[in-house]
């Protein structure tokens, strides 16, 4: 399933991101690839350890938690700070899968990636290629948002970041692992979620439906959730 939340930053707090990242020390991206990984990532990101960024990824998972869409759909327990990367002419990030157990930066936990996401910080004029093509049960999807939009995809498909031709590709990823850890339930509990969210915003809906349905979300939640 793949779920695009729109508007996580706004046209002028991308532009803040954007003029931050111009502070940064970019280094390349193979340093943090695993060993397959290393052998098709060609682009460039910044250090867990750059100030600038911490700043900026804290203000991200901010966000996050904030976010009702979000939460409904990744239900998360588990945030991997994000990361900033770049992609310029020529670089890319070939065929792979994310990793299933990460290290939390500057912290001595680890957790299960069931959820990636990749939020957008160039529009698409800004660059030719670069688009995240995702392989899903209906095929290859192909994704290339407007700057301040996500997407969400499960870390385990196959996916890659097709060659950019022309311009810059500017964005951040982060891993998420979910309380909810099967994708197709979580995927049923995101839809009842959205139907309910829904109907509370309509005063003719009948309470006491909205009610049933609210207590048979919870209900799920509670006996499948990992807490």
């Amino acid at each position: 399933m793949l779920i695009v939340i729109d508007n996580i930053l706004s046209a002028d707090e991308v532009l803040q991101y954007r003029e931050a990242l111009t502070r940064v020390d970019w280094q390349t991206g193979a340093d943090t690839a695993g060993s397959l990984s290393t052998m098709v990532k060609n682009n460039h990101q910044v250090n867990d350890n750059c100030e600038v960024a911490k700043q900026l990824s804290n203000d991200l998972l901010s966000r996050f938690g904030n976010n009702q869409q979000f939460i409904s759909a990744a239900i998360p327990k588990e945030i991997h700070a994000p990361r900033f990367n770049r992609y310029g002419p020529g670089e890319t990030y070939g065929v792979h899968v994310d990793g299933s157990i990460m290290p939390m930066p500057h912290t001595s936990k680890i957790m299960r990636t069931d959820l990636s996401a990749t939020l957008f910080l160039s529009d698409p004029a800004e660059y030719d290629g670069g688009e995240l093509a995702i392989e899903t049960q209906y095929g290859n999807q192909e994704v290339k948002l407007p700057a301040g939009s996500m997407v969400l995809y499960p870390s385990s498909s196959l996916h890659q970041v097709l060659p950019v031709t022309a311009g810059e590709r500017l964005g951040a990823i982060c891993w998420i692992q979910s309380m909810v850890r099967d994708e197709h339930l979580r995927s049923i509990l995101f839809d009842l979620d959205e139907s309910i969210q829904t109907l509370t915003s309509d005063a003719q809906a009948d309470r006491e439906t909205l009610l049933r349905l609210s207590g048979t979300y919870h209900n799920l939640l509670r006996r499948f959730a990992d807490v």
